[in-house]
């Protein structure tokens, strides 16, 4: 159905069906109920920790004989969703930036990865930069990217590489 089709039919609802339409999706549907909540109580740096918290909770999960599971998949889901919310500028490349750091300092602590994973990281770096570059955010985040530099500089595979490069592309040019 596109846009043109839904808003000819929301028009011909009446308020109350309308009304009755948008309480079954906010019951029955937990993005549509996410987005209301948003939408009529908006607390942008309570969704960004909500986010931030999935993110870290990939690769540092709190509780006891919990394992990481390091799913960049789930963590690049968190932040489309937030990304959806329409987020500060800040707020996303702040986002962005912890699923690289997490990366980095994930392979710092607990040593040598699998080559997916590094190309994961290398990726979810990158993007953050660009991202950074774009909206004028490198200065503001530059201790936190340098960091990746260093949380990256023990492991192998060319990885230190990778992200030392990254870095200084952005950085120095």
């Amino acid at each position: 159905m596109s846009k043109q089709a839904l808003k000819t039919h929301l028009h011909a609802l009446t308020k109350e069906q309308l009304i009755q339409t948008v309480l079954e999706m906010y019951d029955n549907m937990k993005p549509v109920k996410e987005y209301m909540e948003y939408f009529l109580n908006p607390n942008e740096n309570e969704m960004f920790e909500k986010y931030r918290a999935i993110i870290i909770n990939e690769f540092y999960p709190k509780g006891k004989n919990t394992e990481p599971k390091t799913r960049f998949s789930v963590a690049k889901k968190a932040i489309a969703d937030f990304r959806a919310f329409k987020p500060s500028t800040e707020l996303l490349g702040d986002l962005m930036l912890t699923l690289a750091e997490m990366a980095c300092k994930f392979t710092h602590d607990y040593g040598d990865m699998w080559e997916q994973y590094y190309t994961s990281a290398g990726t979810n770096y990158e993007l953050a930069l660009k991202y950074l570059q774009k909206n004028n955010l490198l200065d503001k985040f530059n201790v936190r990217s340098k960091a990746c530099v260093e949380y990256a500089s023990p492991c192998g595979y060319g990885f230190a590489d990778e992200i030392y490069s990254l870095f200084y592309e952005y950085y120095i040019d």
